[in-house]
């Protein structure tokens, strides 16, 4: 059985005043439905570090469940979910991806895809090749916050 796996933030850059304004939390579980929640309580912690108000921090949780409920249909069995965080200055990007057998992009003319433009902000697809273990389908959200610190 694969467990969760959370990796340290990376900084990546400071501000002037030498705080982190770059930081990257990656975390994979298995490509299962009963591991989504582990993303979305991820995310919260993730979005609340950056000051994102209650509002908000449910959007992206309510994103990132929705952009990994995309992707999971297609997931290759006992493969892994991967969802990684990057923190920037009053935003915050997710990447959730999975290996998939045959590359089905979601839609962005369906009715999630519109739910996942308004919760996010900003939402990419995009899929890579992964040889003959089939595709790798990646959903990017990115939202800012409202609010200035």
């Amino acid at each position: 059985m694969t467990h969760p796996h959370l990796s340290q933030p990376e900084p990546d850059a400071v501000d002037p005043t030498g705080e982190p304004t770059h930081d990257v939390v990656r975390l994979a579980v298995p490509a299962d439905s009963a591991y989504v929640a582990v993303l979305r309580t991820t995310t919260a912690a993730v979005a609340a570090r950056l000051d994102f108000d209650l509002d908000e921090i449910d959007d992206l949780r309510i994103a990132v469940d929705e952009a990994s409920a995309l992707l999971l249909p297609d997931a290759i069995p006992h493969s892994t979910l991967d969802c990684t965080f990057r923190l920037e200055s009053g935003s915050l990007n997710v990447e959730v991806s999975v290996p998939t057998a045959q590359g089905q992009l979601p839609p962005p003319t369906s009715f999630a895809w519109t739910v996942l433009n308004a919760l996010a902000g900003e939402v990419e697809v995009d899929k890579r090749d992964a040889g003959a273990d089939g595709c790798v389908v990646t959903i990017r959200l990115r939202k800012t916050r409202s609010r200035a610190m």
